[in-house]
Protein backbone atom coordinates (compact mmCIF):
# COMPACT_ATOMS: atom_id res chain seq x y z
CA UNK A 1 0.00 0.00 0.00
CA UNK A 2 1.55 3.70 -0.91
CA UNK A 3 1.74 5.86 2.25
CA UNK A 4 1.79 9.51 1.95
CA UNK A 5 3.15 11.63 5.20
CA UNK A 6 1.48 14.45 5.46
CA UNK A 7 2.93 17.27 6.95
CA UNK A 8 2.43 20.79 8.20
CA UNK A 9 4.81 23.84 7.13
CA UNK A 10 6.64 25.51 9.73
CA UNK A 11 8.91 28.42 8.75
CA UNK A 12 12.06 28.13 11.35
CA UNK A 13 14.74 31.31 11.54
CA UNK A 14 18.22 29.76 12.07
CA UNK A 15 20.87 31.83 13.75
CA UNK A 16 22.45 34.97 12.48
CA UNK A 17 22.36 33.76 8.73
CA UNK A 18 18.63 34.29 8.84
CA UNK A 19 18.20 31.14 6.78
CA UNK A 20 14.48 30.07 6.80
CA UNK A 21 13.32 26.68 5.98
CA UNK A 22 10.09 24.58 5.96
CA UNK A 23 9.46 20.95 7.33
CA UNK A 24 11.68 17.87 6.31
CA UNK A 25 14.63 19.76 5.61
CA UNK A 26 17.67 19.61 6.63
CA UNK A 27 19.11 22.74 7.47
CA UNK A 28 22.51 24.32 9.36
CA UNK A 29 22.82 27.22 11.27
CA UNK A 30 24.42 30.69 10.97
CA UNK A 31 25.81 29.73 14.64
CA UNK A 32 28.56 27.83 12.58
CA UNK A 33 28.73 23.60 13.33
CA UNK A 34 24.77 23.80 15.27
CA UNK A 35 22.36 21.36 13.61
CA UNK A 36 18.93 21.98 13.37
CA UNK A 37 16.02 19.83 12.22
CA UNK A 38 13.36 21.65 10.97
CA UNK A 39 10.17 19.34 11.83
CA UNK A 40 10.07 15.82 12.46
CA UNK A 41 8.58 13.13 10.05
CA UNK A 42 8.39 9.40 9.68
CA UNK A 43 10.08 6.75 7.38
CA UNK A 44 7.94 6.26 4.35
CA UNK A 45 7.41 2.54 3.01
CA UNK A 46 6.52 1.58 0.32
CA UNK A 47 5.95 -2.40 -1.28
CA UNK A 48 8.31 -3.86 -3.99
CA UNK A 49 11.32 -3.50 -2.01
CA UNK A 50 11.33 0.26 -2.28
CA UNK A 51 11.91 1.86 1.24
CA UNK A 52 12.31 6.31 1.59
CA UNK A 53 13.72 7.42 4.60
CA UNK A 54 12.72 10.85 5.67
CA UNK A 55 14.83 12.09 8.83
CA UNK A 56 13.22 11.84 11.81
CA UNK A 57 13.82 15.12 13.71
CA UNK A 58 13.62 17.14 16.41
CA UNK A 59 15.50 20.97 16.69
CA UNK A 60 18.30 20.89 18.84
CA UNK A 61 20.90 18.40 20.53
CA UNK A 62 17.71 16.08 21.47
CA UNK A 63 16.73 15.92 17.73
CA UNK A 64 19.99 14.76 16.72
CA UNK A 65 20.29 11.62 19.46
CA UNK A 66 16.52 10.36 18.06
CA UNK A 67 17.91 10.70 14.70
CA UNK A 68 20.63 8.15 15.84
CA UNK A 69 18.78 5.85 16.85
CA UNK A 70 15.69 5.97 14.60
CA UNK A 71 18.45 5.92 11.77
CA UNK A 72 20.18 2.64 13.09
CA UNK A 73 16.82 1.38 13.63
CA UNK A 74 15.41 1.75 10.02
CA UNK A 75 19.35 0.51 8.75
CA UNK A 76 18.81 -2.62 10.38
CA UNK A 77 15.73 -3.38 8.38
CA UNK A 78 17.09 -2.83 4.72
CA UNK A 79 20.09 -0.72 3.55
CA UNK A 80 19.29 2.84 2.61
CA UNK A 81 19.08 4.01 -0.83
CA UNK A 82 22.26 6.74 0.26
CA UNK A 83 23.80 3.68 1.13
CA UNK A 84 23.38 1.75 -2.33
CA UNK A 85 24.28 5.05 -4.21
CA UNK A 86 27.36 6.04 -1.71
CA UNK A 87 26.28 9.36 -1.17
CA UNK A 88 27.53 11.53 1.75
CA UNK A 89 25.53 14.12 2.40
CA UNK A 90 27.03 17.50 3.49
CA UNK A 91 27.00 18.64 6.91
CA UNK A 92 24.64 21.00 6.55
CA UNK A 93 22.45 20.08 4.03
CA UNK A 94 19.60 21.53 2.81
CA UNK A 95 18.40 18.58 1.29
CA UNK A 96 19.50 14.99 2.84
CA UNK A 97 20.57 12.45 -0.10
CA UNK A 98 19.23 9.09 1.42
CA UNK A 99 15.14 10.47 1.44
CA UNK A 100 15.03 11.40 -2.35
CA UNK A 101 15.84 7.78 -3.81
CA UNK A 102 14.46 4.45 -3.48
CA UNK A 103 16.53 1.61 -3.99
CA UNK A 104 14.60 0.62 -7.06
CA UNK A 105 15.40 4.35 -8.22
CA UNK A 106 18.69 3.88 -8.53
CA UNK A 107 18.59 0.44 -10.06
CA UNK A 108 19.80 0.53 -14.13
CA UNK A 109 18.04 -2.92 -15.04
CA UNK A 110 14.73 -4.19 -15.12
CA UNK A 111 13.81 -7.82 -14.27
CA UNK A 112 12.70 -9.46 -17.20
CA UNK A 113 11.54 -12.54 -15.91
CA UNK A 114 7.77 -11.74 -16.21
CA UNK A 115 7.97 -9.19 -18.92
CA UNK A 116 5.10 -8.66 -20.78
CA UNK A 117 6.77 -7.37 -24.83
CA UNK A 118 5.16 -5.16 -26.94
CA UNK A 119 5.99 -3.83 -30.62
CA UNK A 120 4.73 -0.63 -31.54
CA UNK A 121 2.90 -0.10 -34.59
CA UNK A 122 1.32 2.49 -36.78
CA UNK A 123 -1.46 4.62 -35.21
CA UNK A 124 -1.67 2.29 -32.52
CA UNK A 125 -1.81 3.03 -28.94
CA UNK A 126 -0.38 0.35 -26.29
CA UNK A 127 -2.10 0.83 -23.10
CA UNK A 128 -0.81 -0.25 -19.54
CA UNK A 129 -3.51 -0.79 -17.20
CA UNK A 130 -1.51 -2.77 -14.36
CA UNK A 131 1.80 -3.16 -12.38
CA UNK A 132 4.58 -5.40 -14.30
CA UNK A 133 7.66 -4.55 -16.50
CA UNK A 134 6.75 -3.85 -20.21
CA UNK A 135 9.61 -3.88 -22.93
CA UNK A 136 8.71 -1.64 -25.94
CA UNK A 137 10.44 -1.97 -29.38
CA UNK A 138 9.83 -1.15 -32.63
CA UNK A 139 9.31 2.21 -35.12
CA UNK A 140 5.93 3.64 -35.50
CA UNK A 141 4.46 6.99 -36.71
CA UNK A 142 1.70 8.59 -34.35
CA UNK A 143 1.45 5.73 -31.85
CA UNK A 144 1.32 6.00 -27.81
CA UNK A 145 2.40 4.16 -24.50
CA UNK A 146 -0.52 5.04 -22.03
CA UNK A 147 -0.08 3.89 -18.47
CA UNK A 148 -4.00 3.77 -16.88
CA UNK A 149 -2.88 1.50 -13.61
CA UNK A 150 -3.71 1.86 -10.28
CA UNK A 151 -2.67 4.13 -7.73
CA UNK A 152 -0.41 1.05 -5.60
CA UNK A 153 0.31 -0.30 -9.13
CA UNK A 154 4.34 0.23 -10.29
CA UNK A 155 4.73 0.17 -13.83
CA UNK A 156 8.07 0.06 -15.69
CA UNK A 157 8.29 0.77 -19.31
CA UNK A 158 11.95 -1.07 -20.66
CA UNK A 159 12.61 1.08 -24.21
CA UNK A 160 14.46 -1.57 -26.22
CA UNK A 161 15.40 0.29 -29.15
CA UNK A 162 12.24 1.77 -30.19
CA UNK A 163 11.53 4.64 -31.97
CA UNK A 164 8.46 7.08 -32.16
CA UNK A 165 7.38 10.19 -33.74
CA UNK A 166 3.90 12.20 -33.54
CA UNK A 167 2.13 14.78 -34.82
CA UNK A 168 0.58 15.94 -31.77
CA UNK A 169 0.25 13.53 -28.77
CA UNK A 170 2.61 12.19 -26.01
CA UNK A 171 4.55 9.02 -26.92
CA UNK A 172 4.05 8.06 -23.46
CA UNK A 173 1.95 9.08 -21.47
CA UNK A 174 1.11 8.21 -17.73
CA UNK A 175 -2.71 8.79 -16.49
CA UNK A 176 -2.73 7.20 -13.19
CA UNK A 177 -0.10 4.89 -11.34
CA UNK A 178 1.62 4.89 -7.99
CA UNK A 179 5.67 5.20 -9.95
CA UNK A 180 6.25 4.69 -13.64
CA UNK A 181 9.97 3.78 -14.55
CA UNK A 182 11.08 4.82 -18.04
CA UNK A 183 14.09 2.73 -18.73
CA UNK A 184 16.58 1.66 -21.20
CA UNK A 185 18.19 -1.19 -22.37
CA UNK A 186 22.10 -0.59 -23.78
CA UNK A 187 20.15 0.57 -26.81
CA UNK A 188 19.09 3.69 -28.69
CA UNK A 189 15.32 4.85 -28.46
CA UNK A 190 14.33 8.10 -30.04
CA UNK A 191 10.95 10.05 -28.80
CA UNK A 192 9.74 13.16 -31.04
CA UNK A 193 6.60 15.15 -31.18
CA UNK A 194 6.39 17.24 -34.05
CA UNK A 195 3.52 19.41 -34.38
CA UNK A 196 1.06 21.44 -31.86
CA UNK A 197 0.30 19.23 -28.77
CA UNK A 198 -3.87 18.51 -28.40
CA UNK A 199 -5.00 18.56 -24.61
CA UNK A 200 -6.39 15.28 -23.37
CA UNK A 201 -9.75 16.99 -21.61
CA UNK A 202 -8.74 19.49 -19.39
CA UNK A 203 -5.45 18.22 -19.02
CA UNK A 204 -2.74 20.36 -20.90
CA UNK A 205 -0.79 17.02 -22.36
CA UNK A 206 2.38 19.07 -23.60
CA UNK A 207 5.18 16.85 -23.45
CA UNK A 208 6.60 14.22 -25.38
CA UNK A 209 7.06 11.94 -21.83
CA UNK A 210 4.01 13.27 -19.83
CA UNK A 211 3.53 12.01 -16.72
CA UNK A 212 0.56 12.92 -14.10
CA UNK A 213 2.27 10.85 -11.35
CA UNK A 214 5.86 10.43 -9.85
CA UNK A 215 8.56 9.26 -12.72
CA UNK A 216 12.06 7.49 -12.84
CA UNK A 217 13.78 8.07 -15.49
CA UNK A 218 17.53 5.27 -15.76
CA UNK A 219 18.71 2.76 -17.71
CA UNK A 220 21.93 1.66 -20.12
CA UNK A 221 21.36 3.17 -23.34
CA UNK A 222 20.30 6.04 -24.83
CA UNK A 223 16.73 8.01 -25.07
CA UNK A 224 16.67 11.16 -27.25
CA UNK A 225 13.40 13.78 -27.38
CA UNK A 226 12.65 15.84 -29.55
CA UNK A 227 9.80 18.23 -28.84
CA UNK A 228 7.88 21.29 -30.31
CA UNK A 229 6.99 22.19 -26.65
CA UNK A 230 8.40 20.75 -23.40
CA UNK A 231 10.66 17.46 -23.35
CA UNK A 232 9.59 15.32 -20.43
CA UNK A 233 6.89 16.63 -17.77
CA UNK A 234 6.33 15.18 -14.26
CA UNK A 235 3.16 16.49 -11.81
CA UNK A 236 4.25 15.10 -8.62
CA UNK A 237 8.73 13.95 -8.59
CA UNK A 238 10.59 13.39 -11.50
CA UNK A 239 13.92 11.32 -10.93
CA UNK A 240 17.02 10.76 -12.92
CA UNK A 241 19.41 7.61 -12.32
CA UNK A 242 21.12 6.75 -15.06
CA UNK A 243 21.07 6.17 -18.44
CA UNK A 244 22.01 8.62 -21.01
CA UNK A 245 19.25 11.31 -22.21
CA UNK A 246 19.61 13.84 -25.09
CA UNK A 247 16.57 16.40 -25.21
CA UNK A 248 16.07 19.15 -28.36
CA UNK A 249 12.87 21.51 -27.24
CA UNK A 250 11.09 24.66 -27.86
CA UNK A 251 9.84 25.00 -23.69
CA UNK A 252 10.86 23.56 -20.47
CA UNK A 253 13.23 20.39 -21.06
CA UNK A 254 12.43 18.63 -17.99
CA UNK A 255 10.16 19.62 -15.46
CA UNK A 256 8.11 18.45 -12.67
CA UNK A 257 5.54 20.30 -10.36
CA UNK A 258 7.16 18.62 -6.88
CA UNK A 259 10.74 17.96 -7.64
CA UNK A 260 13.59 17.20 -9.98
CA UNK A 261 16.01 14.69 -8.62
CA UNK A 262 19.50 14.03 -10.03
CA UNK A 263 21.77 11.30 -9.03
CA UNK A 264 23.43 10.28 -11.79
CA UNK A 265 23.11 10.10 -16.05
CA UNK A 266 24.59 11.48 -18.93
CA UNK A 267 21.88 14.66 -19.83
CA UNK A 268 22.41 16.94 -22.22
CA UNK A 269 19.79 19.37 -23.12
CA UNK A 270 19.13 22.00 -25.64
CA UNK A 271 16.04 24.49 -25.11
CA UNK A 272 14.74 27.92 -25.97
CA UNK A 273 13.04 27.89 -22.55
CA UNK A 274 14.65 26.32 -18.80
CA UNK A 275 16.68 23.54 -18.88
CA UNK A 276 15.65 22.15 -15.49
CA UNK A 277 12.75 23.52 -14.06
CA UNK A 278 10.50 23.25 -10.65
CA UNK A 279 7.65 24.75 -9.79
CA UNK A 280 4.34 24.20 -8.59
CA UNK A 281 1.96 27.40 -10.04
CA UNK A 282 -0.71 26.68 -7.19
CA UNK A 283 1.86 26.17 -4.46
CA UNK A 284 5.04 27.90 -3.47
CA UNK A 285 6.36 26.00 -0.78
CA UNK A 286 7.56 23.35 -3.35
CA UNK A 287 9.52 22.98 -6.38
CA UNK A 288 13.36 21.90 -5.47
CA UNK A 289 15.76 20.55 -7.73
CA UNK A 290 18.42 18.31 -6.40
CA UNK A 291 21.64 17.66 -8.29
CA UNK A 292 23.84 14.86 -6.72
CA UNK A 293 26.24 13.16 -9.57
CA UNK A 294 26.26 12.53 -13.47
CA UNK A 295 27.01 14.76 -16.02
CA UNK A 296 24.69 17.56 -17.05
CA UNK A 297 25.29 19.81 -20.46
CA UNK A 298 22.62 22.63 -20.78
CA UNK A 299 22.19 24.96 -23.20
CA UNK A 300 19.07 27.38 -22.41
CA UNK A 301 17.15 29.96 -23.57
CA UNK A 302 16.41 31.20 -20.12
CA UNK A 303 17.61 29.61 -16.68
CA UNK A 304 19.47 26.37 -17.47
CA UNK A 305 18.17 25.16 -13.21
CA UNK A 306 15.64 26.76 -11.98
CA UNK A 307 13.50 25.45 -8.63
CA UNK A 308 11.14 27.53 -6.68
CA UNK A 309 12.41 26.54 -2.92
CA UNK A 310 15.69 24.63 -3.08
CA UNK A 311 18.74 23.88 -5.43
CA UNK A 312 21.34 22.02 -4.34
CA UNK A 313 23.94 20.50 -5.94
CA UNK A 314 26.29 17.71 -3.52
CA UNK A 315 28.28 16.62 -6.87
CA UNK A 316 28.66 15.97 -10.79
CA UNK A 317 30.05 18.02 -13.84
CA UNK A 318 27.80 20.82 -14.54
CA UNK A 319 28.06 22.46 -17.61
CA UNK A 320 25.38 25.59 -18.23
CA UNK A 321 24.92 28.48 -20.66
CA UNK A 322 21.94 30.32 -20.61
CA UNK A 323 20.34 34.23 -19.33
CA UNK A 324 20.64 32.62 -15.42
CA UNK A 325 22.49 29.75 -14.49
CA UNK A 326 21.37 28.24 -11.03
CA UNK A 327 18.12 29.85 -10.06
CA UNK A 328 15.93 29.04 -7.29
CA UNK A 329 15.25 30.59 -3.44
CA UNK A 330 18.02 29.06 -1.63
CA UNK A 331 21.05 28.03 -3.92
CA UNK A 332 23.46 25.62 -2.26
CA UNK A 333 26.67 24.18 -3.58
CA UNK A 334 28.40 21.46 -1.57
CA UNK A 335 30.36 19.65 -4.06
CA UNK A 336 30.51 18.91 -8.18
CA UNK A 337 32.17 21.29 -10.75
CA UNK A 338 30.27 23.98 -12.09
CA UNK A 339 30.45 25.72 -15.32
CA UNK A 340 28.29 28.66 -16.34
CA UNK A 341 27.79 30.86 -18.91
CA UNK A 342 25.52 33.45 -17.99
CA UNK A 343 24.07 36.59 -20.17
CA UNK A 344 21.83 37.85 -16.79
CA UNK A 345 22.68 36.17 -13.90
CA UNK A 346 25.50 33.29 -13.02
CA UNK A 347 23.44 32.21 -9.53
CA UNK A 348 20.24 34.26 -8.49
CA UNK A 349 18.72 33.53 -5.13
CA UNK A 350 15.61 34.83 -5.14
CA UNK A 351 12.28 35.14 -2.64
CA UNK A 352 10.05 32.92 -4.94
CA UNK A 353 8.91 30.97 -1.95
CA UNK A 354 7.37 32.27 1.06
CA UNK A 355 8.96 29.44 3.32
CA UNK A 356 12.55 30.56 3.51
CA UNK A 357 14.92 33.72 3.28
CA UNK A 358 16.87 33.72 0.39
CA UNK A 359 20.51 32.99 0.44
CA UNK A 360 23.38 31.32 -2.02
CA UNK A 361 25.23 29.29 -0.67
CA UNK A 362 28.61 27.58 -1.39
CA UNK A 363 30.52 25.08 0.87
CA UNK A 364 32.58 22.80 -1.69
CA UNK A 365 33.13 21.86 -4.89
CA UNK A 366 34.42 24.19 -8.10
CA UNK A 367 31.69 26.82 -9.45
CA UNK A 368 33.32 29.04 -12.26
CA UNK A 369 31.41 31.65 -13.71
CA UNK A 370 31.73 33.71 -16.59
CA UNK A 371 29.21 36.17 -17.25
CA UNK A 372 27.93 38.68 -20.35
CA UNK A 373 28.86 42.54 -20.43
CA UNK A 374 26.11 44.75 -18.73
CA UNK A 375 24.07 44.66 -16.14
CA UNK A 376 24.89 41.78 -14.83
CA UNK A 377 25.62 39.76 -11.66
CA UNK A 378 27.92 36.34 -11.38
CA UNK A 379 26.59 35.46 -7.47
CA UNK A 380 23.22 37.84 -7.32
CA UNK A 381 21.52 36.85 -3.93
CA UNK A 382 18.24 39.01 -2.51
CA UNK A 383 19.02 37.87 0.60
CA UNK A 384 21.93 36.21 2.22
CA UNK A 385 25.20 34.98 0.88
CA UNK A 386 27.81 32.14 2.37
CA UNK A 387 30.84 30.73 1.52
CA UNK A 388 32.29 28.30 4.10
CA UNK A 389 34.40 26.56 1.49
CA UNK A 390 34.80 25.50 -2.40
CA UNK A 391 36.37 27.34 -4.95
CA UNK A 392 34.28 30.46 -6.31
CA UNK A 393 36.01 31.33 -9.97
CA UNK A 394 34.33 34.61 -11.43
CA UNK A 395 34.85 36.56 -14.32
CA UNK A 396 32.24 39.79 -14.65
CA UNK A 397 32.07 43.30 -13.64
CA UNK A 398 29.98 42.47 -10.92
CA UNK A 399 31.02 39.48 -9.32
CA UNK A 400 28.53 39.70 -5.98
CA UNK A 401 24.96 41.47 -5.31
CA UNK A 402 23.61 40.58 -2.33
CA UNK A 403 20.77 42.21 -0.08
CA UNK A 404 21.69 40.48 3.14
CA UNK A 405 24.16 39.62 5.18
CA UNK A 406 27.25 38.62 3.95
CA UNK A 407 29.33 35.67 5.96
CA UNK A 408 32.99 33.85 4.49
CA UNK A 409 34.74 31.40 6.53
CA UNK A 410 36.34 29.65 3.71
CA UNK A 411 36.97 28.59 0.65
CA UNK A 412 38.50 30.59 -2.75
CA UNK A 413 37.43 33.15 -4.28
CA UNK A 414 39.26 34.58 -7.66
CA UNK A 415 37.88 36.85 -9.43
CA UNK A 416 39.10 38.09 -13.25
CA UNK A 417 41.80 36.27 -12.45
CA UNK A 418 42.99 37.04 -8.93
CA UNK A 419 42.33 35.75 -5.68
CA UNK A 420 40.54 37.64 -3.00
CA UNK A 421 39.55 37.37 0.47
CA UNK A 422 37.23 39.86 -0.26
CA UNK A 423 33.75 40.14 -1.25
CA UNK A 424 33.09 42.95 -3.04
CA UNK A 425 29.45 43.99 -3.19
CA UNK A 426 27.88 45.96 -6.02
CA UNK A 427 24.49 46.57 -4.21
CA UNK A 428 23.67 50.28 -3.41
CA UNK A 429 23.69 50.75 0.15
CA UNK A 430 25.03 47.33 0.71
CA UNK A 431 27.72 45.45 2.82
CA UNK A 432 31.44 44.98 1.45
CA UNK A 433 33.25 41.67 2.32
CA UNK A 434 35.44 40.54 4.73
CA UNK A 435 37.88 42.90 5.42
CA UNK A 436 37.04 44.75 2.07
CA UNK A 437 35.87 48.44 1.55
CA UNK A 438 32.24 49.37 1.41
CA UNK A 439 30.52 50.39 -2.25
CA UNK A 440 29.02 53.41 -2.36
CA UNK A 441 27.07 54.94 0.38
CA UNK A 442 27.22 51.31 1.73
CA UNK A 443 28.32 49.71 4.91
CA UNK A 444 32.35 48.13 4.75
CA UNK A 445 32.50 44.67 5.25
CA UNK A 446 33.21 42.43 8.72
CA UNK A 447 36.24 44.78 10.08
CA UNK A 448 36.46 47.27 6.85
CA UNK A 449 35.49 50.72 6.98
CA UNK A 450 32.40 52.35 5.50
CA UNK A 451 32.16 53.30 2.08
CA UNK A 452 31.83 56.68 0.39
Amino acid sequence: MKKHTTTALVAVTLGAFGLTAFTGYRVMSAAFGTEAYAAQSAIVAEQDGETVYAAAAEESTAAAETDTAAETDAAAETDTAAETAAYTAAAGSALSAEELFTERDLEQTADLSEAVYYTVADGETINITSAGVYVISGTAANASVIVEAGDQDKVQLVLDGVSLTNDCTPCIYVKSADKVFVTTTDSENSLSVTGTFTADGDTNTDAVIFSKEDLVLNGTGTLKISSSDNGITGKDDLKITGGTIVISCASDAVEANDSVRIADGNVTIVTDKDGIHAENDEDNTTGFVYIGGGTLNITAGDDAVHATTILQIDGGEITLKGAEGLEATWVQVNDGTVSIDASDDGVNAAAKSKTMTPAAEFNGGTVTIVMGAGDTDAVDSNGNLRITGGTLDITAQSPFDCDGTVEKTGGTIIVNGQETDTVTNQMMGGMGGMNGKGGMNGMGGMGGPRGH
